[in-house]
């Protein structure tokens, strides 16, 4: 920050200098959202966001921070503004006000390409034009703040970003890993291409002879033994059929930081959920106030749970089934709810939806399974082969409220002698997976 930016207390005091005294200090600053916007009430787990993403804005000025790091920090800042207008999604905050005069000088240095580049900033630069001449935040520009707002352009748009499309976006990745593998050295620095390997030198051409000419010319010399046909290589075994198991599907505690509504669909939560994964790992991004791991996931639960339930707590989360792409966002794993068993005739919508929740104590991340049935989830499970369909039906609750499985009600299991009965869902601690109040319901 530059020796002529004001701190954020002078900002603070020069735009609402009716409402921050001057004896209000920097630990003050996080609590100062219900002062500055009396019509909103914000939840804890709002709180708890508003306290990250003030911290977000001091490393944003942090002269010590590597490019790299400082680079990251946007893009997932600049990800997470896209669906929204404020950083909580509509509800102004101090955080908004703090992050702004975090950015504002930064942005007031960058050029068109920076800002509306293919590798600028656009959401940023919408969100902060918005911030400075919104009434919603009132921000006063003067010799005790900034002297004046930042310049923006709005017709200036140097490039527009398409929707990804699943499909290309596919291609494009099997196509570079094609690339990497053709161009990747190979043992000692040869290549094992069939064109590299050395031909065997023929004879000089000689005139042909019939082999009974040959004979006779020179009774002594053998006849040249004709060579024996190869046998057939015996066709390769097929591979061996992976058992039916409910252990192939990866069940994990998941944490939901932060849960919004759909952006296109109604009935649709976008949830931020950590799930333990590692940096690195497909179809995840970092949360940035946390800097955890976290996956996108969207659920069908709005008007069946509360949105305020679906914030910051612990659920139980199906990983490993294949991504898909709901109403132009990409969902990455399933959140795991109970709800009563439909009679025929019943409206499915109707009925009550209880979310499962982990024991006490359990992180997110921790592997979960039904107890009798541990073993290894497959990395991706296969559509085609309908493991999840297969075994959903016999997910289940207990008349203690107790989450469970029952390989019994599962057809292929019953018929093969594998049934084993009901068996508790438990974390790899031995907890044991609830819902609130639904008995003998069905769990997906």
């Amino acid at each position: 920050m530059s020796s002529s930016t004001p701190s954020l207390l002078s900002f603070l005091r020069s735009s609402y200098h009716d409402i921050v005294p001057s004896s209000t200090t920097e630990a003050d600053v996080p609590t100062l959202s219900t002062t500055l916007f009396p019509s909103n009430k914000y939840t804890e787990p709002e709180k708890i966001e508003l306290s990250q993403w003030l911290t977000t804005s001091s490393h944003l000025v942090d002269q010590s921070e590597d490019v790299a790091k400082h680079t990251e920090r946007l893009g997932s800042l600049d990800t997470h503004l896209a669906t929204r207008t404020t950083l909580l999604g509509s509800k102004p905050s101090v955080a908004d006000v703090a992050l702004y005069h975090s950015l504002a000088p930064l942005v007031r240095e960058w050029g068109p390409d920076e800002r509306t580049g293919e590798k600028g900033y656009p959401h940023i630069v919408r969100w902060l034009d918005f911030v400075q001449n919104s009434p919603v935040f009132g921000l006063k520009f003067n010799t005790e703040g900034f002297e004046e707002k930042v310049k923006i352009e709005l017709d200036d748009v140097r490039f527009v970003r398409k929707p990804i499309d699943a499909k290309e976006e596919k291609e494009r990745k099997k196509k570079e890993k094609a690339e990497v593998l053709a161009a990747a050295p190979t043992l000692n620095g040869t290549s094992t291409s069939r064109k590299d390997l050395p031909v065997r030198q023929g004879k000089p051409d000689t005139p042909q002879t019939s082999t009974a000419a040959a004979a006779t010319d020179n009774p002594s010399k053998p006849t040249k033994k004709e060579k024996k046909e190869k046998a057939p290589k015996p066709a390769k075994a097929a591979p061996k059929e992976t058992p039916l198991t409910p252990s192939l599907i990866d069940l994990r505690v998941g944490h939901i930081l932060h849960c919004t509504l759909h952006p296109n669909a109604d009935s649709l939560f976008v949830s931020t959920i950590a799930c333990g994964d590692p940096p690195g790992t497909d179809n995840t991004s970092t949360h940035e106030p946390s800097g955890q791991i976290v996956r996108t996931v969207c659920s069908g639960l709005n008007g069946l749970v509360p949105i305020a339930e679906m914030q910051n707590r612990k659920i139980i989360a199906v990983c490993n089934l294949k991504p898909v792409t709901m109403r132009g966002v990409k969902s990455a794993a399933m959140v795991l709810a109970a709800s009563p068993r439909v009679k025929d005739g019943e409206d499915p919508h109707k009925a009550a939806v209880e979310l499962v929740s982990p024991p006490e104590g359990a992180e997110a991340g921790e592997r979960v399974y039904f107890d009798g049935w541990e073993g290894e989830p497959e990395g991706v499970l296969n559509p085609k082969k309908k493991v999840w369909e297969m075994c959903q039906v016999g997910f289940t609750t207990t008349e203690s409220r107790e989450v469970a499985f029952d390989g019994d009600a599962v057809e292929q299991l019953r018929e093969e002698g594998r049934g084993k009965g009901v068996r508790k869902l438990v974390t790899t601690g031995r907890g044991v997976c609830t819902v609130k109040s639904l008995k003998g319901a069905s769990v997906s």
